[in-house]
């Protein structure tokens, strides 16, 4: 019998990036970030558990990534459209970073993740007295 891994957000990007996106993709200098955002809004998800995060996205949702919590060295967020969803960039150990557009909720979903990793991640992720 294994752990019990309870899921604390499951979902894709924030709809508003779809959106802002489309009608910056009437300017056609935005057609790029249109395209960046509407594939995102088909194939990328997010799955954070009191386990790990993971993220499904790529052409058709055919890559995964997988981080457990102790490889963990920083998470750096971004607010973005007016800070109704924002970027996240987690960096691990050995140097890899995982980038996380979009996320709704963002600021809950930051917090929670400091609260799972170590005290020096989350030093060096500015969680510590804030």
């Amino acid at each position: 019998m294994g752990i019990r891994e309870d899921v604390y957000y499951e979902g894709g990007p924030h709809i508003g990036d779809l959106i802002l996106n489309v009608l910056l993709g009437f300017t056609v200098i935005c057609l790029p970030l249109t395209v960046g955002a509407i594939v995102r809004a088909f194939w990328l998800r997010y799955r954070i558990t009191n386990r790990r995060i993971s993220v499904s996205g790529g052409w058709m949702g055919q890559t995964r990534s997988d981080i457990i919590y102790s490889e963990v060295a920083k998470v750096v967020t971004v607010p973005r459209g007016f800070g109704f969803w924002g970027d996240m960039v987690v960096t691990l150990k050995d140097g890899s970073r995982l980038e996380l557009r979009a996320i709704p909720k963002f600021r809950d979903l930051s917090d929670y993740i400091n609260d799972k990793i170590s005290p020096k991640a989350q030093a060096a992720s500015g969680a510590i007295g804030s």
